[in-house]
This record gives C-alpha cells, sequence and structure tokens, in this order.
C-alpha cells in the first residue's frame, strides 16, 4: 500500500477515536456551539451590534460572535486537539509502536489532517446549521461569500492542523500538554477577536494577533458573514482578503516544515 493510500486509510481510524473522546468532543466539537449560545444570551439585551445612529440597521449578537466562533472552531479542531493528542500518543508509547510498523510520517500526517478536517467540517456545519434555525442568523446568500468561505476554511483547517502537529513536540507529556496548549489558544481567541470587537483592543494587541493565523482567519469569516458596512472596523478599513490569503499562506508553509521537522516517533530526551 503506498504512502498515500495508507494515510487515508487512517482517516476513519482517528475519527472513530475523536468521537469516542468526551473530553475532546466537549473541549473542541461542542465548545463554539455552547460559547455562541452564551455569548448570544449575555449580549442580545444590548441590541444590534454596529446600529446607525437612529437605532436601525446593524446584525444580532449571534449573527456578529458567528464568524468567530466558526474561527474558533477551525483553530481547537486543528491546533488544540491535535497537540494534545499526538503529545498523548508520544506519552502513552503510542508513536513508539507506529514507529516500528511500515506507517510513514506522512501517512500518519494524512490521517490526522484528514481527521480535522472531518471532523472541521461536520463541526461548521451543525454550527450553521444552528445558526439559522435555532438562533434565526440570517446566512449569506450571494455565492461569491460562500467562495470565500471555502478558501478561507480549507487553508485555515490545514495550517491549523500543521501547526497543532508542530505544536505537540512542546508539552514533555501527555499529562502536561493540555496545560501547555489551552492557555496558549485561549490567549490567541481574546485578542484575534473572537470574542472581543478586534479594533477596540489596545493596538499592541492588535498586532501581536496580526502575527498568529486566528486573528486572520476570523478577519475572512466576518467578511464572509459579516455586511460590508462592518469592514470599516477593521484595522485597514477593508476586509483585505488579500492580506488573509497571504498571511494563512505563509502560515501553512510554517506549519508544515515545522511539523516535518519537529516530528517524531519518539522524543529526543526520552
Amino acid at each position: 500500500m503506498n504512502v498515500l493510500a495508507l494515510g487515508l486509510s487512517r482517516i476513519g481510524y482517528e475519527t472513530r477515536v475523536y468521537f469516542r473522546s468526551p473530553d475532546t468532543l466537549f473541549f473542541t466539537f461542542l465548545f463554539p456551539f455552547i460559547m455562541l449560545g452564551i455569548l448570544t444570551a449575555a449580549f442580545s439585551a444590548a441590541g444590534n451590534f454596529g446600529t446607525n445612529p437612529d437605532g436601525t440597521g446593524g446584525v444580532s449578537a449571534g449573527a456578529y460572535f458567528l464568524p468567530g466562533m466558526l474561527a474558533a472552531g477551525m483553530l481547537l479542531s486543528g491546533v488544540q486537539n491535535l497537540a494534545v493528542d499526538i503529545a498523548g500518543e508520544k506519552s502513552d508509547g503510542t508513536l513508539k509502536r507506529l514507529g516500528g510498523t511500515p506507517l510513514s510520517p506522512i501517512s500518519y500526517f494524512v490521517g490526522k489532517i484528514g481527521q480535522v478536517f472531518v471532523t472541521g467540517v461536520l463541526q461548521a456545519g451543525l454550527l450553521l446549521l444552528v445558526a439559522r434555525f435555532v438562533l434565526a442568523i440570517s446566512l449569506p446568500t450571494e455565492s461569491e461569500k460562500w467562495l470565500t468561505f471555502a478558501w478561507v476554511f480549507i487553508v485555515g483547517m490545514i495550517t491549523s492542523a500543521f501547526l497543532g502537529i508542530a505544536l505537540s513536540a512542546v508539552p514533555r507529556s501527555g499529562k502536561s500538554a493540555t496545560a501547555v496548549v489551552i492557555p496558549i489558544v485561549l490567549v490567541l481567541q481574546f485578542i484575534s477577536g473572537v470574542y472581543l470587537q478586534f479594533t477596540n483592543l489596545p493596538e499592541w494587541m492588535q498586532h501581536l494577533a496580526s502575527v498568529f493565523p486566528l486573528k486572520w482567519m476570523a478577519q475572512g469569516m466576518r467578511a464572509v458573514f459579516l455586511p460590508e458596512d462592518f469592514a470599516a472596523a477593521e484595522q485597514t478599513g477593508t476586509w483585505n482578503l488579500v492580506g488573509v490569503a497571504l498571511a494563512l499562506g505563509l502560515w501553512l508553509v510554517v506549519g508544515l516544515v515545522l511539523s516535518r521537522v519537529t516530528f517524531r516517533w519518539i522524543r529526543k530526551d526520552t
């Protein structure tokens, strides 16, 4: 069996393992749903976001936070999920056993990235269904908006997966993985415009967030789901989709290189 076929054959296995883990389901798959519900309930009483001076227009709290929750789901599914999962597999000897089989690192990567993509698609699809039919959020009708959604989502998911594989090299054990990874992911969500309006953050924090991919994923999603006049609230006063594509493309390459360079079946210090 060739390298790609072996990797593709592992996607089903990796996906089944993902859905059999209660902790993973709660903290990566269901977390965006929970946060969208909480934020919608907490801010709905304040009225619409982005209203005109006469009180008309704007979008509901749920509609405003939906793009951020989609971006956060991408980060959780890729970075947090894989970083914790792979660190655990190193710690319990799973990777050591796999290293003694014909499975190559590329096949292993294909299986993990495929699992992230499958679960990410399910998560995003269900989140959009909940937004539309439970929270009554209007979704875009223009085909170009959905085309933007498609490329931001695909590139963002692959980038997050590679960065998750690379970050898995940092924790020294499976037990310490959540303590290392979750604070990083949580801080990125708060400074990247997921829970707070990005331009309301201090300028230094905006510049810091712009270094990392989550800010660009959230900006790309806002370009899809928010009205055009909301672009004025971005750093450059536009959605800057070219910048989104360049930033995510750069991080995809960085993640690919780091994941390949740092990945080991067995830690060097073991």
